[in-house]
């Protein structure tokens, strides 16, 4: 990577856009086809919000070098912005067909699926991003929604079950889980994570209901 490259990226890192354009532009100016200096100027151009124009650039790298990962992984996410799922799902498979490889692309092409709700189609990738990122609180809670969509409903509640271990302060992660709790008639279970979906969020109408609901259940 050339040091302008370096540089731009450094700066927009700084949140410093206007000196990164400036970097980019001359960057751009000196090598336009260079594949990675259209996809960090499309980057900035994303950064600023003119979706369009980055996409435009974008699709210049995918021109000059096919198999540049990055620039279908750019690419997808404005297509994800712009709730174009398909496409999206498109450009993030291509992504990972040409060698991106980590938990971000995995969870985003699981998490574009959830969105046409391919659910058969979205947990291998939602499976992978926990895998290789077990920590990250968001795919663990999307791949439990997943397999309880899919009526795996003992795999959902193990991921759920390791999210309320840490603690997590996502009112909707208790919510699933009692509901789970529910599928497997666990009623007293169910309750106790509904009431602490209340505590988290006191207006959670769902919660609400299905408290009520479980109450009278247990008096009978």
């Amino acid at each position: 990577m050339t040091d302008q490259n370096k540089l731009g990226i450094q700066l927009m890192q700084e949140g410093k856009l206007e000196e990164a354009a400036k970097v980019f532009t001359e960057a751009l100016e000196e090598n336009p086809k260079d594949p990675i200096v259209n996809v960090n100027f499309g980057n900035l151009l994303a950064a600023i919000g003119e979706t369009e124009k980055a996409l435009a650039f974008y699709k210049r790298a995918m021109e000059l070098d096919e198999d540049l990962a990055t620039a279908y992984y750019s690419a997808a996410n404005i297509y994800f912005e712009l709730q174009d799922f398909p496409a999206a799902a498109d450009h993030f498979s291509k992504a990972v067909e040409k060698g991106l490889d980590n938990a971000d692309v995995f969870f985003m092409l699981g998490v574009t699926y959830l969105e046409q709700d391919l659910f058969k189609h979205a947990l291998p990738y939602l499976q992978r991003s926990v895998e290789l990122n077990g920590e990250d609180d968001e795919a663990k809670f999307q791949y439990g929604l997943c397999l309880a969509q899919l009526e795996l409903v003992d795999e959902a509640i193990q991921q759920f079950e390791e999210l309320t271990e840490r603690n997590v302060d996502n009112a909707d992660v208790y919510f699933n889980l009692g509901v789970a709790y529910v599928y497997k008639d666990d009623a007293k279970s169910a309750l106790d994570m509904f009431t602490k979906t209340l505590e988290l969020s006191p207006n959670h109408d769902m919660a609400i209901h299905g408290k009520q609901l479980l109450e009278q259940e247990l008096d009978n």
